[in-house]
């Protein structure tokens, strides 16, 4: 399918999808004359992705052609993770909803842009940069994973607007030691403000909503709860948020991107304090 929808596919595209597919991971390619322009938005290239979910995969069978899938949220929300989350954000949109039970990864599907040299991390997500460095040598990462984009720039991807993923109510993200950045937050909470943090600092907060992204040292566990904590908080009367971020390191780079989107890179770190 890739070389009957695509074209100039290069060695990396074969190479990524040897070790990776069917798994979480998005490649930019261009686009063959028969994918039409409301798949592709009018642009040139395709995102293409082999997932591993026995239910979508019967799906596809089914079709026997590639199906156009995008996000199951709308614009600028915090992703759906679970049916009951897409039921309340497509209810009276859609036609029905097929459960294939929760996500395992949680955050979406990392995407690659391989039209370019190096290839370029549009998107963090289940396959890591370490893995994609690990099978490709170097790639390079878009800036507007770790900081916003400026006026004029145009998203080359699914979630790298301003403030994508977000909750009603601002959020904050700390960053840095866990244990400085509970004590930063716990020092700075309002009456009314909600907290995401790591599961061994979730007592710290008494008389405020609470809700658990993980253990500190767990990043894969961040990755399934970070929407759900996200979306949770839609459910009350919070004024505001404040949420614990790990590190960038494999997985960590798709918590804190979809972190840190959702807060509009309202981020701050505790480890830079005093310096």
């Amino acid at each position: 399918w890739l070389e009957r929808y695509c074209r100039n596919i290069p060695d990396a595209a074969y190479a990524l999808a040897d070790r990776f597919w069917p798994g979480p991971l998005t490649m930019i390619l261009e686009r063959g004359d028969m994918v039409p322009d409301v798949v592709t938005a009018g642009l040139d290239t395709v995102g293409m992705r082999c997932p591993a979910h026995p239910v979508c995969r019967a799906i596809l069978t089914a079709a026997d052609l590639p199906v156009a899938a995008p996000s199951g949220n709308t614009s600028g929300r915090p992703s759906p993770t679970t049916a009951q989350h897409m039921l309340e954000d497509m209810d009276g949109k859609i036609d029905g909803i097929v459960d294939g039970g929760p996500c395992t990864v949680g955050v979406e599907s990392t995407i690659i842009d391989l039209t370019v040299m190096p290839p370029r991390l549009l998107r963090p997500g289940g396959v890591t940069l370490e893995d994609l460095r690990e099978t490709l040598g170097e790639v390079a990462v878009d800036q507007a994973v770790r900081r916003l984009m400026g006026e004029g720039e145009h998203p080359r991807a699914p979630g790298m607007k301003y403030r994508h993923y977000a909750p009603k109510a601002p959020v904050t993200v700390v960053r840095g030691d866990p244990a400085r950045g509970a004590d930063y937050i716990r020092t700075h909470l309002e009456e009314g403000d909600g907290v995401v943090c790591f599961d061994e600092f979730a007592g710290q907060y008494p008389d405020h909503v609470v809700e658990r992204l993980g253990p500190a040292r767990d990043k894969a566990a961040q990755a399934r709860h970070v929407f759900d904590a996200l979306r949770a908080f839609d459910d009350t009367d919070v004024s505001a948020i404040w949420a614990q971020c790990p590190d960038d390191a494999g997985i960590g780079l798709a918590v804190a991107n979809r972190l840190s989107k959702a807060a509009g890179f309202h981020i701050i770190n505790v480890d830079e304090m005093g310096r």
